[in-house]
């Protein structure tokens, strides 16, 4: 086992869009056990949007950062984290965690399923956010139009794929780009998809559901958001889980907010920190259908921790499909 951990620290504040030169790279000794702890080799990093946001004023200079990661106990200093047990921590940015147990989540593994999955599919911060967003925010029932804002994207891919299992009657997407409207419709069944960069989101949207759309999962804000509350028929609902639009810069204006009181719409904001209850019916549903073939989880991978920071602003610029992961080694 090396003695030697390597870490990602916050060196400056982004103006508009990050670059590699706001972050920097050290290494430390690995740290001790303390008691109630357990030391933690990291397997598999998530970087995701929010994270933009915290590059503004909550991410802190010269420390390690935070973010959802998957690793594998190798020392424990607490009978609740077994040496060998894999667990979801926020102690990211770096190869090895010291991991209090207490904000250790166990994962459980399942034949067939790829660890990656407790971080895309089965992750906190994609698929129980998007099962979620559907099933307590949005309660979506058989029958009703849907549409999904950065429907390509981690969220989105898995909430494409759980509105079907939900019945919903007609599944729409937005997305940056012709091969990922592509992908969306032609491998992970959305009935329609539209690139928002082909033209206005409402017009776009009322061509793909001439009828209206019944509920809007938000993970853009700003044009996106305006142009669901003008498709929503009266009494939709809306559940805003993330503002991509906005985090580089100011978001687009929502011209009609107004409708929302005049269609009697429901506007609802979530943090699926309040929902984990909900893993446990999530993982039930969804399993046997990752492990039949039956839904997937999108994931794009990068490999090597030092190809974090380019990972993150991959994601960013939009390069990858389904849930941007870095393999640690």
């Amino acid at each position: 086992m090396t003695d030697q951990m390597t870490y990602i620290q916050l060196v400056g504040r982004p103006n508009g869009f990050p670059t590699a030169d706001d972050f920097a790279f050290r290494e430390a000794p690995l740290p001790g056990l303390e008691p109630g702890t357990a030391l933690v080799e990291n397997l598999y990093l998530s970087v995701d949007p929010y994270m933009r946001q915290l590059m503004d004023e909550v991410w802190e200079f010269n420390t390690p950062l935070e973010g959802r990661t998957l690793g594998r106990v190798i020392a424990s200093a607490d009978e609740r984290l077994k040496v060998g047990d894999v667990i979801r921590h926020r102690y990211a940015w770096r190869t090895h965690s010291l991991v209090p147990a207490e904000e250790a989540q166990p994962v459980n593994e399942y034949p067939g399923v790829p660890l990656s999955a407790h971080l895309a599919l089965l992750g906190n911060g994609t698929g129980l956010t998007a099962y979620v967003g559907l099933t307590r925010i949005l309660d979506v029932r058989p029958g009703e139009t849907v549409y999904i804002s950065a429907a390509a994207g981690g969220v989105g891919s898995a909430a494409g794929q759980i509105a079907r299992l939900l019945g919903a009657g007609r599944v729409i997407g937005s997305a940056g780009s012709p091969e990922k409207v592509r992908h969306l419709v032609e491998d992970l069944g959305f009935d329609a998809a539209f690139d928002y960069h082909d033209g206005p989101v409402a017009e776009q949207l009322a061509k793909a559901a001439p009828d209206g759309i019944d509920a809007y999962l938000d993970n853009v804000g700003g044009d996106h958001l305006e142009g669901a509350i003008e498709n929503l028929r009266e009494f939709g609902r809306i559940a805003w889980c993330g503002g991509i639009s906005g985090y580089n810069g100011e978001a687009a204006p929502v011209r009609n907010i107004d409708d929302v009181l005049g269609k009697s719409l429901r506007l609802q904001g979530y943090m699926v920190r309040h929902h984990l209850d909900a893993r446990e019916e999530m993982e039930a549903r969804l399993v046997p259908l990752l492990q039949s073939g039956e839904i997937v989880s999108e994931e794009t991978v990068v490999d090597g921790f030092e190809n974090t920071v380019s990972a993150f602003l991959g994601m960013l610029r939009g390069e990858n499909t389904g849930k941007m992961l870095v393999r640690v080694k």
